[in-house]
């Protein structure tokens, strides 16, 4: 089995802004900027995509996330219910449906946190 203790997952739920902004935007962006992951995922899922397409802020920090190499992802089932996958799509975020890769994610030896 393949060493994937040094990859972690974020699953992003919340439709908080400041819960976006004080920890998973911030945490997401230096772990990846300072290396202390080998490599990260950010995962947009439920109503973090309604807020996500509703504020330019985040759109500009998701864009940054995406130039230091932070793998992009979002829940297609939840971002179609929102009317929003296109435009998350333009942000550079892969739009998926989600079920089988974040089990997948489960089952391996990387990290998983949900926020």
């Amino acid at each position: 089995m393949a060493d994937n203790s040094n990859e972690l997952i974020v699953l992003w739920a919340s439709g908080e802004r400041e819960v976006a902004l004080k920890m998973v935007f911030m945490y997401t962006f230096n772990a990846k900027e300072r290396g202390w992951w080998r490599e990260i995922t950010l995962i947009v899922w439920g109503p973090s995509a309604k807020l996500l397409s509703e504020d330019e802020e985040l759109k500009e920090y998701i864009v940054k996330m995406g130039e230091v190499g932070v793998k992009l992802e979002a829940c297609k089932a939840c971002s179609d219910m929102y009317g929003v996958s296109d435009e998350l799509e333009r942000l550079g975020i892969e739009v998926k449906y989600m079920g089988t890769t974040f089990t997948e994610y489960l089952k391996s030896n990387k990290r998983v946190i949900t926020l």
